[in-house]
């Protein structure tokens, strides 16, 4: 923090510190407080020695690769950077917000139904959402119980969070929750679970939400914003509720990229990167979660008969070891390309897509289809046949 404090402070911009808060309390307070831009160092949801810079433009969006490119650029030729003078030096500011009080209210707000009363487990990923969420079950009146809250700086996503969701199912099966929460790192996604133990993705969640948003009128052009990887099950989902689904590449900026072209309200990832342009300009774990909370106290239901009303299709994912310098071309080798045909064949009903990881040395095959079965065998089959050509 020091360190990217004393740069900007370099070349003439102030600087005003907010401390611990989740990424998308960021995004609202630069929009609210009329900021040029705001930072957020983060791991998102990796361990904390992988802790990098999130940048959003005044708007509260995150920044478009052409502009992160241009950013790119100048560290790596830095000594052409303009420095302030000293007499225009920027300033390190003693704030005059209270960050947590201004999130929270904003996102309690959202909130048309009552939750009294709802039984929460919550998985705070020892991370930034340990700093608000507190406050926020308590001005909703949630009964919540909180693990994994009291982050040290090293500690956060460390098995626990949005990714390793083994203990907050182990205490849903308890029996004592109504609905589990967990966050990453940041807490700009967030997954569920009901009180079964069973995981409702990103897919999930927005599909659930889209259909109360239709029956409220509030799901502008009948749509929302989906991801290539999104499940199949989705989408027969959305079909059956008349409602229309989009693709975009994977990347949450992709998909509000999307929203935005087309005028869409609501887009999101299976990693639980939820948007609700109504409320937000970026994916918002919290918000997310009582969005989905506020569906489940008012619908009358147990979380596993939400669930239950979007089946997703049995999906695979492998990802496999392949150079950089050949990963974004691999899909068209005859060998894999012979794979995938073949593969296909065998599957049936359902789809095998290869992609290359956009920060990783590998490549991601994804296979779903009706059988589960077939859909492993044929993962298999197209990852072992990339596996002997690299």
């Amino acid at each position: 923090e020091s360190a990217l404090v004393a740069g900007i402070c370099s070349v003439g911009a102030d600087v005003e510190l907010l401390g611990v808060i989740p990424t998308p309390a960021i995004a609202y307070l630069t929009i609210k407080h009329k900021a040029d831009a705001g930072i957020v160092i983060s791991a998102s949801h990796n361990s904390y020695e992988y802790n990098g810079i999130k940048i959003f433009a005044g708007s509260g969006y995150k920044l478009s690769d052409e502009l992160e490119g241009k950013i790119e650029a100048l560290i790596d030729d830095f000594d052409s950077v303009p420095r302030a003078s000293h007499e225009k030096l920027g300033r390190v500011i003693k704030s005059k917000i209270d960050p947590v009080v201004e999130y929270t209210d904003h996102l309690a707000e959202t909130v048309t139904g009552d939750l009294s009363g709802l039984r929460v487990a919550i998985d705070c990923a020892n991370g930034a959402s340990s700093s608000t969420i507190v406050r926020l079950m308590r001005l909703l009146e949630c009964k919540a119980d909180y693990r994994f809250y009291e982050p040290d700086g090293l500690n956060i996503n460390d098995s626990c969070g949005s990714t390793h969701l083994e203990n907050l199912q182990e205490r849903m099966r308890s029996g004592k929750f109504d609905i589990g929460v967990a966050f990453d790192g940041d807490a700009d996604r967030c997954l569920i679970v009901d009180e079964t133990g069973e995981v409702l993705d990103g897919d999930r969640i927005m599909a659930v939400c889209a259909a109360r948003m239709k029956q409220q009128g509030k799901l502008r052009g009948g749509a929302f914003v989906a991801t290539i990887l999104s499940n199949m099950g989705l989408h027969a989902y959305a079909e059956k509720m008349g409602v229309k689904i989009e693709c975009a590449n994977v990347g949450d900026r992709y998909v509000l990229e999307m929203m935005l072209n087309k005028g869409y309200v609501l887009g999101g990832e299976q990693s639980g990167h939820v948007i609700f342009l109504e409320y937000a300009s970026t994916g918002d774990g919290q918000l997310t979660a009582i969005q989905f909370m506020d569906i489940l106290k008012n619908s009358g239901k147990k979380c596993s008969e939400i669930a239950a009303e979007v089946k997703p299709w049995p999906q695979v994912m492998i990802n496999v070891a392949v150079p950089n310098s050949e990963k974004k071309t691999i899909a068209e080798r005859t060998e894999v390309a012979n794979a995938i045909n073949e593969a296909q064949n065998e599957l049936g009903e359902g789809r095998i897509l290869v992609r290359a990881s956009g920060t990783e040395a590998l490549v991601r095959v994804m296979v779903e289809g009706k059988d589960a079965q077939k859909v492993d065998a044929a993962a298999k089959s197209v990852a072992k046949t990339i596996e002997s050509i690299v």
